[in-house]
């Protein structure tokens, strides 16, 4: 069974495009490795991102949102650790 990724976002910010936007970044680069990403309206200030239920990026300790290529590379290191991810990875 592939991955599940969940991103979970704060609705009362307005984060849905950003979360949205990371998805569609997920789903273009691990394609054949992640069974779904779903977006997961979430609790005030929360932007978080899980695999499998595990935790690899959160607004609050990682203090900010992440870019394309942080979440990519860390979605990599979860799912596919000898998989290289070409410029993401320079």
């Amino acid at each position: 069974m592939k991955p599940r990724v969940e991103i979970r976002y704060c609705t009362l910010c307005r984060w849905l495009l950003r979360s949205a936007w990371l998805a569609q970044e997920i789903l273009s680069s691990f394609a054949d490795e992640v069974g779904e990403v779903a977006l997961i309206p979430g609790e005030k200030g929360q932007f978080q991102i899980y695999v499998d239920g595990q935790l690899i990026w959160c607004r609050v300790i990682d203090q900010g949102f992440p870019e394309a290529k942080e979440i990519k590379q860390r979605l990599r290191d979860k799912i596919a650790p000898e998989r290289d991810l070409g410029h993401v990875d320079r």
